[in-house]
């Protein structure tokens, strides 16, 4: 009988990238369900749904996102409801003797001055960003309760930390997108408008890693087929550049010709995010969308979205 998986978040950017590659594959047997249908914070809930269901896999991609305004303005949210759905959905995984699941965390959970490139291991070293704290604290017990249940129950469930992401379904918001898709947004209503100047926060020179989404949703299968052990695994490129390298790179493929001006009065958010992905690589994974190809697409596919605008 072919396994019953699982993906929590399938209406995100990561989740819907994890179904499109599931599916691409041969992959049927795919069960989701929308916050409507399944509020992930609700335990009652979340247990009825897994004793019903009974997913052999589960990809764990749902999560309250934003960047760092949303994260600066929401601190308890962020908290609390990335909190409720990891230990809700992990524990209902393990009463309901799921096969095996992938937790998704993020780059933020490492300290803010880590060494760079950043290794699992600097993991806690120090003190967070503080711009997204409380998001990075709920991440960071996912993925140590993903170690803890597989230290106490002998439960296979791994987490990955992936790098920025950017790609199809990205959140475009103007105050809680993130910066790629906030350059995006910003360089193409500047040249639909014609106009000659465009600000951008902070001072530039923080220095980011950028993955492609569909990148990640092989990398994160690979695991699933691959990986099987205690700890957790960067995915990222291994390569970074500066938000104003960024900004210059969105504004060409834009064709924005005008000034851009930095509001350096704005946070910058850590100096620089940069993954060690030696393990990943020693796994026999590696990204293969370049920065320049992903990010043609991405704006050519966020243009036609508001052609009729």
């Amino acid at each position: 009988m072919e396994k019953l998986i699982y993906v929590a978040g399938h209406r995100g950017m990561v989740g819907s990238a994890i179904v499109r590659q599931l599916k691409a594959r041969g992959e049927n047997n795919i069960v989701v369900r929308t916050s409507n249908e399944l509020d992930l914070r609700d335990r009652s809930a979340v247990n009825t749904f897994f004793e019903n269901t009974k997913p052999d896999f589960v990809y764990l991609a749902a999560a309250k996102v934003g960047g760092i305004y949303a994260n600066d303005t929401y601190p308890a949210e962020f908290l609390f409801d990335n909190l409720a759905i990891v230990s809700n959905v992990i524990d209902a995984a393990h009463k309901h003797k799921v096969e095996k699941l992938l937790f998704l965390g993020s780059s933020c959970i490492y300290p803010r001055l880590a060494p760079q490139p950043i290794s699992e291991g600097d993991l806690l070293t120090g003190s967070l960003e503080p711009t997204n704290e409380p998001y990075a604290l709920a991440k960071i017990a996912g993925l140590k309760l993903c170690d803890a249940y597989r230290k106490q129950y002998g439960c296979n469930y791994i987490s990955a930390m992936p790098t920025n992401l950017y790609g199809p379904g990205d959140n475009y918001h103007p105050e809680n997108s993130h910066v790629l898709p906030a350059f995006i947004r910003r360089f193409y209503e500047a040249v639909k408008n014609d106009v000659e100047k465009v600000e951008c926060w902070g001072s530039g020179s923080a220095k980011r890693e950028f993955l492609h989404v569909d990148d990640l949703s092989t990398a994160l299968i690979f695991l699933m087929d691959n990986y099987n052990s205690e700890g957790w695994v960067n995915v990222g490129t291994g390569v970074d550049l500066s938000i104003k390298e960024l900004a210059e790179t969105v504004a060409e493929i834009a064709g924005y010709k005008g000034e851009i001006v930095w509001d350096s009065s704005k946070p910058d958010g850590a100096p620089r995010k940069l993954l060690n992905v030696d393990k990943m690589s020693g796994l026999g994974w590696s990204s293969k969308i370049t920065l320049t190809d992903g990010l043609k697409s991405v704006y050519e596919e966020y243009a036609k979205s508001r052609a009729d605008d």
